[in-house]
């Protein structure tokens, strides 16, 4: 089932680069289809966001932001069974990411006064898909860290807003809820419309034709990412259970086609095992015609001779999920640079950082954890550079800022300070 290479073979160094350039998502592919659906939204407002509901959804939407009644109604539609897991989770997730808050800083020397003034966004909307599957988690892991951040208006994004997805909403902090999707939903919450106030940032994860209308309205708004398939890369030494480790192969594979999930064994023996258990396990999954095309298209197996050569592999895939299933996992992370989120020895699951281990499950995906961060508070604050110099600081300084303004040609520069200095 899994796609293996075997270290020193043919094929296997060129699969690994191969796959280290999974990012390079085909948005091209796409884009004039997402700039035309912008460009109605951006000009038409509500009319064209009713119009594509409709074409790409087949219903009629009357209403396209939630009265505060029909939110609140709706999140207590959810069943207290499910708002109990929800509001379980959320208070995990909020404790870990009030470690993130930062107050930033202030300083004093020879009469100047420097700091940072670190203040929330004034407006997040949090997109949340609503094709395959539906994802309250996925509120919740993006709207508590704007919550904590302490964003005033919080705006959830999403189309057909289920009372489970709605309970998920309430108890993160979400202030209003817009009912769009795809990327009509995305230029209704960075264009504004007639019901829809325009928000200063967008975050979390779409399909492909979200992710492109992200990227063309950044720089009108802020985003956090350019989310791709999701993905798993296990580290599994011969200690691991093959059938744990298929499992959390799987986990990830369910979620669509495009997925990646990806392994690295230090033998043949653990590898074939794996694949063994991978094919067993599909066979009893609701979401089997997914998760099987994901493996077949997206399923790969390293056997690496050493720990040595599993960790330059990890580090070269620099995946979203990384579980390292093998006896020291954090020798392991210690030579691996660039991953989205680790998870450490044979007991931990990708799916308790899904839901609620902590931090958030909106990760850097296809390669970019060599240079993103997972989401947190800090996607949701501005910092301001903050200055003060005395009249006996100023006087001080002038020879510097003066010569390195005329260095540059910039007199009106140094006469700003001097005529300081003068008077």
């Amino acid at each position: 089932m899994l796609h293996i290479h075997e270290h020193g073979q043919p094929g296997y160094e060129a699969t690994l680069a191969s796959l280290s350039r999974r990012g390079d998502a085909d948005l091209e592919r796409v884009e004039p289809a997402v700039r035309a659906i912008l460009k109605r939204v951006a000009t038409e407002g509500d009319a064209a966001i009713r119009a594509l509901t409709e074409e790409f959804e087949g219903r009629t939407q009357e209403t396209i932001v939630l009265s505060e009644a029909a939110y609140r109604e709706g999140a207590a539609q959810a069943p207290e069974g499910v708002r109990a897991l929800l509001r379980e989770a959320a208070d995990r997730i909020r404790r870990y990411h009030e470690h993130q808050r930062d107050p930033g800083f202030s300083y004093e020397e020879d009469g100047v006064e420097l700091g940072m003034r670190v203040r929330p966004v004034r407006s997040a909307a949090v997109y949340a898909p609503g094709g395959k599957a539906r994802y309250p988690s996925t509120v919740l892991m993006t709207a508590v860290p704007a919550a904590v951040a302490g964003v005033e208006r919080i705006v959830l994004v999403t189309p057909r807003p289920t009372p489970e997805i709605l309970a998920a909403a309430d108890i993160a902090g979400v202030t209003e809820v817009v009912d769009a999707g795809g990327a009509q939903g995305i230029g209704a919450a960075a264009y504004g419309t007639e019901t829809v106030r325009r928000v200063e940032k967008i975050v979390g994860p779409g399909n492909i034709f979200v992710a492109c209308a992200k990227r063309l309205v950044f720089g009108l708004v802020d985003i956090d990412s350019i989310a791709g398939p999701s993905e798993i890369l296990v580290v599994a030494d011969d200690a691991a259970d093959p059938e744990v480790v298929a499992a959390d192969l799987l986990s990830q594979a369910e979620h669509d086609e495009d997925a990646y999930a990806l392994l690295v064994t230090l033998s043949r023996q653990q590898a074939d095992a794996v694949s063994a258990a991978v094919e067993r396990q599909l066979a009893q999954l609701p979401r089997r015609d997914i998760a099987e095309a994901s493996v077949r298209r997206n399923g790969h197996c390293f056997v690496v001779p050493s720990l040595a050569e599993a960790v330059r592999v990890a580090d070269e895939l620099a995946p979203e999920h990384l579980n390292l299933s093998v006896a020291d996992p954090d020798a392991a992370l210690a030579g691996i640079s660039a991953v989205g989120a680790a998870f450490l020895g044979y007991h931990t699951p990708e799916a308790a950082g899904d839901y609620a281990a902590g931090p958030s499950h909106v990760l850097p995906t296809g390669g970019s954890a060599r240079f993103a961060s997972p989401l947190g508070v800090y996607d949701f604050i501005v910092r301001t550079s903050v200055i003060r110099y005395s009249a006996a600081a100023i006087t001080r300084q002038a020879p510097l800022l003066e010569g390195l303004a005329r260095l540059e040609g910039l007199e009106a520069h140094a006469r700003a300070v001097s005529i300081r200095r003068q008077r």
